[in-house]
């Protein structure tokens, strides 16, 4: 009953929108902030001043999205033994007190944008929903560990030298989640800080960093990631990995201050293997950030992928319960089809590769073009094995949305993206839910999830 008033309750501010709108829209604080028309479904949003006035921009102009986002991320969160009021405490307790000033700001002043717009969610909704991917880290480490390790899901590349075919940085990712989530992660940031480097970079409404991370900005920093599969750890004492990577995103000039930043206060939270090109020099780089064990890779001349495999050995020993001897399970499956379709490649890697690589469907444990769990453009909606570490058989999660960027595209602050399967091939709620009964539970916030087409986003 607790859960049905709240979202009860989100529908009705969310409604309550639109007369605020038309009162507050002449506010100086949105003088220099825009939200375009959207463009096959991504939805473009220009944010730009100090940090209160960029949260106050992104509260206002995305406000119902802001909500709608909110309930379908605590319907998630909450299937289970936890309530929303839980993650709100933990946010305020072990997450806010290690946010930095700057974005305290921020998320402050998206509270106030969102008022403005007539949606009453508070600053602990809004840390809760922008921690909500490094959550259910600290909910392992409360538990002790006892059970198996963080999720993972994501595929992603990057490439250079003689790989590529102009011998410069090509760099793309495919975000896994739920289609519920998925379908929600429509949003292209375009943002203009007070201080740092102007980024621009996908996202859902409501979190200040990316969350698949995913984007650019104008050192030439190009940046994204997969999470590190069945990992173990974290430290309620460290910095938030949601504040570490929109930290990254947006002060970063060289693969140095990226790593930098990241390793600076880290909490586990989140464990990532992030791919990380620098267009100026055509340097790429793959950090492996576990709690005890952080591993630094670079090159000119090569490729690293990502696809929840834990690269480093010791890394996966003592972090992980990783088992790299299944070559049935998702994420040895697509390791081995990434190490194979980039030496099938090699030199001919370019964005209209990219974008191929991340719609292929071919499973390398039956060898056949079939498209599942273990495939690059992931489907576990069609396994009938599910993913164990992740999800069911036939869960309504898998590949959401994918983007493609290259040294001339991140010099044009632009890059290429495609919602939904980059396959093409559309996901019905619905009709999936009538077959798979026992995911009724997201009947209220899952809807149709279309492949749109590809689009360069960004610029101006």
């Amino acid at each position: 009953m607790r859960k049905t008033l709240f979202f009860v309750g989100l529908a009705l501010v969310a409604m309550a929108g639109a007369f605020h709108a038309r009162t507050a829209g002449s506010d100086a604080r949105l003088k220099k902030a825009s939200r375009a028309a959207e463009r096959n479904g991504w939805i473009p949003v220009h944010l730009e001043g100090t940090p209160a006035e960029i949260g106050f921009q992104h509260g206002y102009l995305l406000a119902p999205e802001i909500a709608d986002n909110l309930r379908a991320v605590s319907s998630e969160l909450t299937h289970g033994d936890k309530n929303w009021a839980y993650y709100r405490k933990v946010a305020r307790e072990v997450l806010w007190p290690r946010v930095e000033t700057e974005y305290r700001d921020e998320l402050n002043g998206m509270a106030e944008g969102l008022k403005a717009h007539g949606v009453r969610l508070d600053i602990w909704d809004l840390v809760a929903l922008n921690g909500w991917l490094e959550l259910p880290y600290y909910d392992k480490w409360r538990e002790g560990n006892k059970a198996s390790g963080a999720s993972d899901h994501c595929s992603a590349f990057v490439a250079t030298g003689s790989y590529t075919t102009d011998g410069r940085v090509v760099i793309g990712h495919n975000n896994w989640t739920s289609y519920s989530t998925g379908e929600r992660w429509n949003v292209v940031f375009d943002i203009e800080p007070a201080h740092g480097y102007r980024f621009v970079m996908d996202g859902m409404p409501g979190l200040i960093h990316s969350g698949d991370d995913f984007g650019l900005n104008a050192a030439g920093i190009v940046i994204t990631e997969t999470t590190i599969g069945e990992f173990i750890g974290f430290d309620p004492d460290g910095v938030p990995e949601f504040v570490r990577a929109r930290k990254a995103m947006q002060y970063s000039q060289s693969i140095e201050d990226f790593a930098r930043i990241m390793k600076e206060g880290n909490n586990g939270g989140y464990a990532n293997n992030w791919l990380v090109a620098d267009r100026k020099t055509n340097e790429i780089a793959d950090l492996e950030l576990g709690l005890k064990n952080v591993n630094l890779e670079r090159t000119r001349d090569g490729y690293f992928v990502g696809s929840n495999f834990p690269v480093n050995p010791k890394l996966m020993h003592e972090e992980t319960k990783f088992d790299p001897s299944d070559k049935s399970n998702s994420e040895n499956a697509r390791h081995a089809r990434w190490l194979t379709i980039m030496e099938e490649n090699k030199g001919k890697i370019d964005v209209a590769a990219g974008k191929r690589f991340l719609g292929d469907h071919f499973d390398t444990f039956t060898g056949k073009e079939e498209p599942c769990e273990r495939t690059l453009c992931g489907h576990v909606d069609l396994s009938p094995r599910g993913m164990p570490t992740w999800q069911g058989p036939f869960a309504p999660v898998g590949a959401v949305q994918n983007k493609v960027a290259d040294a001339a595209s991140a010099e044009r602050m632009t890059f290429f993206a495609a919602l939904g399967h980059a396959c093409g091939r559309d996901f019905h709620a619905a009709e999936h839910l009538e077959q798979h009964p026992e995911y009724g539970w997201y009947r209220p916030i899952l809807h149709d999830m279309n492949a749109r087409a590809w689009t360069e986003l960004g610029g101006k």
